[in-house]
């Protein structure tokens, strides 16, 4: 009996330190811990911010505090993690210390809009109605108030990860969508040309949207806007991580790999060895790989799909191999896609992923004293590419996007794609191939090919004048006379093709300045300035001009 009781005096005990109330003082502290814990050993963190801008930061928080509410606190000490814009360093708000709550809707960003993917039964007539406003804010609006305190690393990160901050009431009180904490939020909505005003009131204590994936998936509580008689590729056998499908018609092997982890029976590299093996030996023309929903795991499992495919001869070839990727694509499978583009002859198909090509990861969990809130803070830098090739993230050779009519009647644009290309002459990475051209001294090819590369739809996904450019730098920045006449040739050649493009006529001169010829500088110059006359170019290059005046 004794041992009862005091079972029991521990569980209340347990309760009454998860309910205790933390003082403006000890947020403070807690601040202060946070702001020296990153200083001591996360600094290598401050790449998309500063130090100086943290540190601004931290004292506007400091000196709010007494007059927020808890809620607002851990909004702001949200926002303050999320400045370092890496998605493995954040606050997550599952944590209990949180407390925060969800309204019963899931909300996903297609290509023509946010609607609502998911909702509880009870809301049955929002399902699939397109968002318009929150709280009579324009859904744009209200879009950009919460962007602060997501920890996006790209703008896919955020449409993936980031918008439904959106259904928890105390972020949309925090970030002012709402002017006070409440438990009910209307939502303006635009269903079948109709548009309508829908209450949803917040759900209990620890009850979140169950999402997998990204997704609502129908049950006897939930419901998803996807017409349920039938179930697209990527979206069947979820409660795996992955499996293959033989396309007969297309003479195709599709893969959906959900997690870089093993699945229960059967490898990793064991699944791979079988469905390269059945590619090799079968009818198979094509293999697609889809890693739109994949978010990660552990990227030691991705050496033996990286080393099969490079061994395919059957497969690795350009217009055999397809990556279907997009804005859930992340972390470790970050590294395979970057593997991927390094080593096969892949073409990627979909959306950009949502992560940096080289990034922070692997998190540490780092809890404050008072609040008992847990950082979760990065400490491995991965770098797949060279730092000069690091970039926000991997981009589609074939970019697709998918609607939400698409969505709701189970078609797949991303995929049918795949399937249908038939570009024998097609250059996945265009700016490597011009770059090859010039390097080898092909100029007469260049001459030819570049231009019309530019103007051919399928390049669209590609922007040369930009690329071109930070070529033309790399040269620019050696500082050698024969790289640098290496970088007036680049700049010449992008100033034809863009000669309404002001950058390239500023680093033209730039690189004219270093061969000290002054004359064809402040020609280059004032031409940049007449693009961009009230621009950042355009002020640079008068800068610039004021340089030549002292030569």
């Amino acid at each position: 009996m004794k041992k009862i009781i005091f079972i029991i005096y521990l569980l209340l005990l347990v309760q009454v330190s998860a309910q205790k109330t933390v003082s403006a003082a000890q947020w403070q502290e807690d601040l202060r811990f946070i702001q020296n814990t990153i200083h001591k050993d996360y600094s290598f963190l401050f790449v998309k911010t500063t130090k100086e801008a943290f540190d601004t930061e931290v004292e506007s928080l400091y000196k709010a505090i007494p007059q927020l509410a808890s809620h607002e606190i851990k909004v702001g000490i949200t926002r303050l993690i999320a400045s370092f814009k890496y998605g493995h360093t954040a606050v997550f708000h599952g944590q209990e210390n949180i407390g925060f709550h969800s309204f019963p809707f899931n909300l996903y960003e297609f290509k023509d809009a946010i609607y609502i993917q998911g909702v509880h039964k009870s809301y049955g007539k929002a399902l699939g109605a397109k968002v318009l406003k929150i709280n009579n804010m324009p859904i744009t609006e209200a879009l950009e108030k919460i962007a602060p305190m997501v920890n996006a690393e790209n703008s896919q990160y955020f449409k993936a990860y980031g918008i439904n901050y959106l259904s928890t009431p105390e972020v949309l009180h925090a970030q002012r969508i709402t002017r006070t904490l409440q438990n009910v939020i209307e939502l303006t909505l635009e269903k079948d040309g109709e548009v309508f005003t829908q209450s949803f009131t917040a759900m209990g204590d620890g009850e979140w949207v169950p999402t997998h994936r990204g997704y609502v998936h129908q049950d006897e509580n939930w419901l998803d806007a996807r017409d349920q008689s039938t179930t697209p590729l990527y979206l069947k056998h979820l409660d795996k991580v992955y499996y293959s499908e033989y396309l007969a018609e297309e003479k195709a092997m599709y893969v959906r790999h959900s997690r870089i982890q093993d699945e229960a029976g059967e490898s990793t590299a064991a699944f791979y060895a079988r469905v390269l093996e059945s590619v090799a030996r079968d009818d198979v023309e094509k293999l697609v790989i889809d890693l739109r929903l994949n978010g990660g795991g552990n990227n030691y499992l991705n050496k033996p799909i990286i080393t099969g495919l490079i061994e395919s001869k059957k497969i690795n070839k350009i217009g055999k191999l397809f990556v279907i990727i997009g804005k859930r694509t992340f972390s470790a499978c970050q590294n395979l896609v970057n593997e991927l583009d390094n080593y096969t002859n892949v073409i990627f198909v979909g959306e950009p992923t949502a992560e940096n090509v080289n990034f922070w990861g692997d998190n540490r969990p780092v809890r404050l004293p008072n609040s008992g809130i847990e950082l979760s803070l990065s400490y491995l830098w991965w770098q797949d590419k060279p730092a000069l090739e690091n970039a926000p993230w991997i981009a589609p050779s074939i970019p697709v996007a998918m609607s939400f009519e698409e969505y709701a009647t189970n078609q797949d644009p991303v995929l049918e794609a795949a399937l249908a290309f038939n570009m024998p002459d097609f250059k996945p990475k265009p700016i490597e191939y011009i770059t090859a051209l010039y390097v080898s001294g092909q100029a007469q090819k260049l001459a030819e090919e570049l231009p019309k590369m530019v103007q051919d739809p399928r390049y669209a996904f590609c922007d040369f004048e930009a690329e071109l450019n930070k070529k033309g730098n790399l040269l620019l920045q050696s500082g050698r006379a024969p790289q640098v006449q290496g970088a007036v040739q680049v700049f010449s050649m992008v100033s034809q093709l863009y000669p309404k493009g002001a950058s390239a006529y500023k680093y033209l001169g730039e690189a004219y300045m270093v061969l000290q010829n002054t004359e064809k500088a402040s020609e280059v110059l004032q031409k940049a300035v007449s693009l961009d006359t009230d621009g950042a170019i355009g002020k640079a290059a008068k800068e610039l001009l004021s340089e030549l005046d002292g030569y």
